[in-house]
């Protein structure tokens, strides 16, 4: 395949003016979803593969349930049978999916019942989902058994045609038990893998391969500090050789563990699915458009008798709850009364969001929470210190355009997506920058997105006006013409949050995400 290199300004910024605002992560990034998180989608990814020997495929890959806890029994972390969840590809360019991948999922109790005891002469059904040893998918100690189906839907997510995605070894797809801990499951990553299925998918002459299970969070992120107006220096503070960019600042915050609030603490639901890069590009110029969505009837209505089957009545049409494209904007780019709306909104109708990514927020907070500070701290005289140029060319292009040569899909149409040019060549996991293509490192963030880059400071520093000034493209320096230098007078300040990421920390082959914090025994490291 070829490799891309980016050198010139986004095409079609006119589009701006019609366009649509946002990017999104999600972990309980809008008042709504907090209410429902078996739906939550935290984060999206897609890359060319870099496990070795995978180069031609990609990965897909839709995180679900923030913040789970590692020993929270006895019901863990299923997901909503009643839900549908979705990963949608455009690969040409008018925001609209070409390819959608459906996950349905069910539970069922063994007997309709679960695990049972006899008690003094009476034969009840157990508290917990699990009553010995687990080791094998639908293991006989497991009393509540988690399946699902997956469906390649071609044309529009609803109306359009459906052909399933079949296990290549007959059979279904089951998901694993959560690790609930070392006496129920021994070795966790051994039991995992046997969840790992060959696929054979509509239209495509090579199987992929897919996964759906509990695997440790990896978003590296300084989270509660943030929130608390940013209760530290969000500057480089000792040139560490990845985060660092010259002078260290004084005072600033340095790289640390200990400053993750999700990694090595916390869990989360992978849904995963490899595909042939050619089963994805269809008729377009290799790069695809991807963004994850999970959807519920529209009606709900509680039950004043419900039970296992049935704990509430649902109807009417799907109706989607839950979007994730791009990380972060949801949480900190669109303002609180439109939280919702994103999360309901397709591809292309965020034109009534687009204020806030032509003229952002957050760099303004910024400037009010730090330019005091700063100048106190260098002696230096800054009237803002975020960029000032709008509307913001910069954001537009990263965002909702793509960026001309890396990135842009074959028709441009603004509109908020992870864009991944299938072309570039993967970078080896050694090799692999966090920083992404602001890092010379062009197969990560933004053009698509990998579990080892670090999308907090990608976005914190191109929010600040990194692509302002010039980027090292194929180590050179390369004007990306989107904005100048004196518009993004710290462009160049090495904006941090300290919570480092690296893809050596996690697997080098799929499902990528490594398993499962264990609810016990406890205390347990992670990377």
């Amino acid at each position: 395949m070829r490799k891309v290199i980016l050198v010139g300004a986004a095409s079609g910024l006119a589009l701006m003016a019609s366009a649509m605002p946002a990017m999104a992560s999600s972990h309980r990034e809008a008042p709504g979803i907090t209410e429902m998180p078996k739906v939550d989608n935290t984060d999206v990814y897609a890359f060319r593969s870099y496990e070795p020997g995978r180069e031609a495929y990609v990965t897909l890959i839709a995180n679900f349930q923030p913040g789970e806890n590692p020993g929270d029994g006895p019901n863990y972390y299923t997901m909503d049978p009643d839900a549908i969840y979705e990963i949608h590809v455009d690969n040409t360019g008018d925001a609209v999916e070409d390819l959608t991948y459906q996950f349905k999922f069910m539970n069922a109790l063994k007997g309709d019942t679960g695990k049972t005891v006899t008690v003094g002469g009476k034969t009840l059904p157990i508290a917990l989902r699990q009553i010995g040893p687990i080791s094998a998918p639908l293991d006989g100690n497991l009393g509540e058994d988690e399946s699902y189906t997956v469906t390649q839907i071609t044309g529009n997510r609803r109306s359009g045609t459906r052909g399933t995605v079949a296990n290549a070894s007959g059979g279904a797809f089951i998901k694993p038990f959560d690790n609930a801990g070392n006496k129920t499951i021994s070795n966790y990553p051994a039991y995992a893998g046997q969840f790992i299925y060959n696929v054979t998918i509509p239209g495509c002459a090579t199987q992929g391969r897919v996964f759906a299970g509990q695997r440790a969070e990896y978003f590296a992120v300084n989270l509660g500090p943030i929130f608390d107006l940013v209760n530290f220096v969000p500057i480089e503070g000792d040139n560490d050789p990845v985060y660092g960019n010259g002078t260290p600042f004084p005072g600033g915050i340095t790289q640390s563990q200990n400053n993750q609030e999700l990694i090595g603490k916390k869990n989360v639901t992978s849904i995963a699915l490899e595909v042939p890069i050619s089963c994805l590009t269809g008729t377009g110029n290799g790069v695809i458009g991807v963004w994850s969505t999970a959807s519920l009837p529209q009606a709900k209505l509680a039950k004043p008798n419900p039970n296992y089957k049935s704990p509430a009545l649902y109807g009417g049409a799907y109706t989607q709850v839950s979007r994730l494209g791009m990380p972060l904007v949801n949480e900190v780019v669109i303002g609180i009364p439109q939280k919702d709306l994103f999360n309901a909104a397709k591809p292309t109708q965020d034109g009534a969001l687009a204020d806030y990514v032509t003229n952002p927020t957050f760099p303004a907070i910024l400037d009010v929470l730090f330019r005091a500070p700063v100048n106190a701290t260098l002696g230096t005289s800054f009237t803002n210190l975020a960029p000032t140029n709008f509307p913001r060319n910069d954001l537009v292009a990263t965002f909702l355009t793509g960026i001309a040569t890396l990135n842009q899909l074959k028709t441009v149409t603004a509109s908020e997506m992870l864009r991944l040019n299938t072309g570039v060549t993967p970078t080896p996991q050694s090799a692999q920058n966090p920083l992404g293509v602001i890092g010379n490192d062009l197969a990560g963030f933004p053009n698509g997105r990998r579990p080892g880059d670090d999308a907090v400071d990608v976005v914190l520093r191109v929010a600040m006006g990194r692509l302002c000034h010039p980027v090292p493209i194929a180590g050179k320096q390369t004007d990306l013409g989107l904005c100048k230098p004196a518009d993004a007078p710290t462009g160049l300040v090495a904006y941090t949050d300290g919570a480092p990421s690296s893809a050596t920390n996690i697997l080098n082959a799929f499902p990528y995400l490594n398993p499962p914090l264990r609810g016990a025994p406890r205390p347990q490291t992670q990377p």
